[in-house]
């Protein structure tokens, strides 16, 4: 039997390149989602199209309302949704206080309760370089919390952290799909849930750009596709 592995699954291109490259190591995927109080419901619905696509019949959906007390751009609508760009020195509105942290102390205690041997997160340091938990930084730090938090830790068990897109570009990740077979137009990013992605929040103009210099354009939305013909230099952050 193979060894298991929890995936995060947020919906999104990134977690779905996550869960493909776990099963190319031969892991039996566990699909972990979380509620947290976004504001829509889009990369839940993202999120299961994925997982039925991969053929993973244990998914779990998790509720944690993390937006009871707001703080980010996704939870709270008091604060605008960026289209301006990503500024490398600043950590954007759409970063979720503690998210990252909250998921990973969950999916370790599924972990451990699974009898997992890994579990996978598709955090990405370089095009979100502001978010403090998409860190390797982060990921070293987790790691050894897991070490000493947990029976299996003690035993020298711990679920090993593997985030395999890190250090990947948004075009890396795009190519990485393609080889990986990933389903990208099941897979949302956009920060808008409406039916079509907006093409015009920072999330849209990131994959919109890596979609186009990855050579499929036809995956990116109209208005990325406009964008950058007018000017293929622009850059999306």
């Amino acid at each position: 039997m193979a060894s298991k592995a929890i995936v995060l699954l947020s919906g999104g291109l990134d977690s779905a390149v996550a869960a493909a490259q776990a099963m190319a190591d031969g892991f039996q995927a566990i699909a972990l989602s979380f509620r947290y109080g976004q504001r829509h419901d889009r990369e839940i619905l993202a999120a299961q199209q994925v997982a039925v696509h991969f053929g993973i019949q244990d998914h779990l959906i998790v509720d944690v309302n993390l937006a009871q007390w707001g703080g980010s751009a996704l939870t709270d609508a008091a604060i605008a949704v960026p289209t301006g760009g990503i500024q490398p020195d600043e950590i954007p509105s759409t970063y979720v206080p503690g998210r990252n942290t909250v998921f990973l102390a969950i999916a370790l205690s599924l972990a451990e309760a699974k009898q997992a041997d890994a579990i996978y997160l598709g955090i990405n340091a370089v095009d979100y370089s502001g978010y403090p938990d998409c860190r390797p930084e982060f990921l070293e730090a987790f790691q050894h919390l897991a070490a000493v938090s947990s029976k299996a830790g003690i035993e020298g068990n711990a679920p090993k952290l593997v985030a395999p897109l890190v250090m990947d570009s948004k075009v890396d990740i795009v190519r990485r799909a393609l080889q990986l077979e990933v389903p990208i137009a099941l897979t949302w990013s956009c920060y808008q849930g409406k039916e079509q992605p907006c093409g015009v929040c920072d999330a849209c103009r990131i994959r919109d750009r890596a979609l186009i210099d990855a050579g499929c354009p036809t995956l990116a939305t109209a208005q990325g596709r406009a964008f950058y013909a007018l000017d293929p230099s622009k850059e999306w952050r």
